[in-house]
């Protein structure tokens, strides 16, 4: 009798022992719950308080960092809301290669390759002042070309791109830039990209020019994963009207030359940081980063000699001519 009852005051106890331990770990799971909670919490809270409030800061603090789950339906509208938001921080946005024409406009961006469009921009008015038409600069000699195009870098190749796409003007189009993506993509050292810029900014057509600065900010935004530019520029296009298109390149270069730098991009000074995933990647001290911002935002001129006037009444300044200064 006293065994059996030895051995049902040890079970009990055991099972006493057994529930002890499990509401132990239930509370401890439960703790760490708690913490990791707040964890995030601070974690979000220290991350809204460091990000630059935008012009609508109620309804920007608002926003979250997008997850990579994020839904299509999110993705568009998150994507449509950075064009609007960039499109009130840059309302004077535009093509930053100074064109009278589209000959000047298609010559000017096949320069732009490899250097700045401030380079090219210096360049060009002693370019179209001795050869102002495809007839002139098919006809020209290419030494003399050459020369004047020496500070573009890569001259010799792009004095034969420039009197080669001449020469077609000439001889298939009449000495006139076609208004067609397939007939400008024929045309020597013309590209999808170099053609757009002609269509949106020469002919009012929509397209999407997908340079290297726009690549980089739509990979960091997460718009797509695609790394080839004809992919990109399908991918983007999809989020957006097609009307929409051209504009939407010139806010997002914009961005990327002035702010969203390819290697210190200046978060803490971006309009659009609490729509950014990529946000913290750069500078977010809002000191530290106004001091990385380049061109009107930052003081400095722009790239162009001749640029519109809303960019003027905006602040922005025209830049110098070659060899002044």
């Amino acid at each position: 009798m006293k065994k059996a009852a030895a051995k049902r005051t040890a079970a009990s106890t055991s099972a006493a022992a057994k529930e002890t331990a499990a509401k132990k770990k239930t509370t401890a799971e439960k703790t760490i719950a708690k913490k990791t909670t707040a964890a995030r919490t601070a974690g979000a809270a220290g991350t809204a308080a460091t990000a630059p409030a935008s012009s609508k800061s109620p309804k920007s603090s608002k926003s979250s960092k997008p997850s990579r789950s994020e839904s299509r339906t999110a993705l568009v509208r998150r994507a449509r809301r950075i064009n609007r938001e960039l499109a009130e921080v840059y309302p004077y946005a535009h093509p930053e290669l100074d064109f009278e024409n589209p000959f000047q406009l298609v010559v000017a961006t096949v320069l732009s390759a490899q250097t700045t469009d401030l380079r090219v921009n210096q360049t060009t008015p002693g370019l179209f002042a001795k050869y102002p038409t495809p007839e002139d600069l098919a006809a020209a000699d290419p030494e003399d070309v050459e020369e004047i195009l020496r500070p573009t870098g890569f001259f010799r190749a792009k004095t034969r791109s420039v009197m080669g796409l001449s020469k077609a003007l000439v001889e298939q189009f009449d000495g006139e830039v076609p208004g067609r993506l397939e007939d400008l993509v024929k045309l020597p050292g013309v590209g999808r990209k170099t053609a757009f810029v002609v269509l949106g900014n020469a002919f009012g057509r929509p397209g999407i020019t997908v340079d290297t600065h726009f690549q980089r900010l739509v990979r960091r935004w997460r718009w797509t994963e695609e790394t080839e530019p004809d992919k990109i520029e399908i991918a983007v296009g999809s989020l957006f009207p097609k009307s929409e298109w051209t504009m939407l390149s010139h806010h997002v270069i914009f961005h990327g030359r002035r702010i969203c730098h390819a290697r210190k991009p200046a978060c803490g000074a971006c309009p659009i940081a609490p729509l950014c995933p990529a946000y913290g990647e750069g500078e977010t001290d809002p000191e530290r980063a106004k001091k990385l911002l380049k061109y009107e935002k930052g003081g400095f001129p722009g790239q162009r000699l001749n640029p519109p006037q809303a960019y003027l009444d905006a602040g922005g300044r025209p830049a110098p001519p070659l060899g002044a200064g």
